[in-house]
Order: C-alpha cells, then structure tokens, then sequence
C-alpha cells in the first residue's frame, strides 16, 4: 500500500471544500494509508480556530487523526534539518517532507516550497 502524507495547505484546502479538495480527497478518506505530521495537526488546527472557532478546529484535528500520527523524535529533527538544509525549507517544511521521505510515502502539497521535490505532489494554487 504506497502511503501517503498531506500537507497543511491541502488540509486546509479540503476543509474548506476549495477548488482543489477533490484532488486531495482520495488520500485523506483513506487512512489507513494516511502518515500525519504532528506540525500539520498544529498548523491546521491554528488557522481553523483563527478564523472559525475552536470547536470546528477540533472537529478537524479528529478527522485528522485517523491516519497514524507521527510525533518529532531526535532522529526526525536531525534529519529534518538536515533536508531543511539540503532544500533550503523552512522548519514546518523541513518537519512535513521529512515525515514523508521517513514513512517513504508521498506528499500531497499546494505550499510552492515542495515544488520539484522528490515525492511530491505538487497543485499549484494559481492553476484552480
């Protein structure tokens, strides 16, 4: 089963139904397959609650956590710095794809930073 790690601006996109949620859709309705970065459910839940409320916050976290969260550890940071490094990304970034190349799993993005990258799906905002 190939795995499969959306990031936080995919999260955000599918739970506001935007133009782009059904492309992502098929990787979040199957958890089993699913590796969730613990930055993503900080991300996700941030901006939800900033410009919803906290409860619809927490009624995505619960969606999120589905897929099989994975928690940062020392060997994830050390490898995290060393792509954010490599790939010039910021920490989240750095954190996101790291999580993914670990799991060897995919990463489904609209965040420009992961363009061209190794792995990634990348659906570029101004194309929608």
């Amino acid at each position: 089963m190939k795995l499969h790690v959306v990031d936080s601006s995919a999260w955000l996109e599918y739970f506001a139904d935007g133009p782009a949620a059904d492309q992502f859709a098929p990787m979040i309705e199957e958890p089993a397959a699913l590796i969730v970065p613990v930055i993503t459910l900080y991300e996700v839940f941030k901006r939800i609650a900033a410009q919803r409320d906290e409860n619809d916050g927490i009624a995505c976290l619960a969606v999120m956590q589905q897929g099989r969260t994975v928690a940062i550890d020392a060997a994830l940071a050390l490898f995290a710095a060393q792509v954010s490094l490599r790939h010039k990304l910021p920490m989240a970034d750095s954190l996101i794809y790291a999580t993914a190349r670990q799991a060897q799993a995919d990463l489904w993005t609209m965040d420009a930073d992961f363009q061209g990258l190794p792995g990634v799906h990348y659906v570029p905002k101004t194309l929608l």
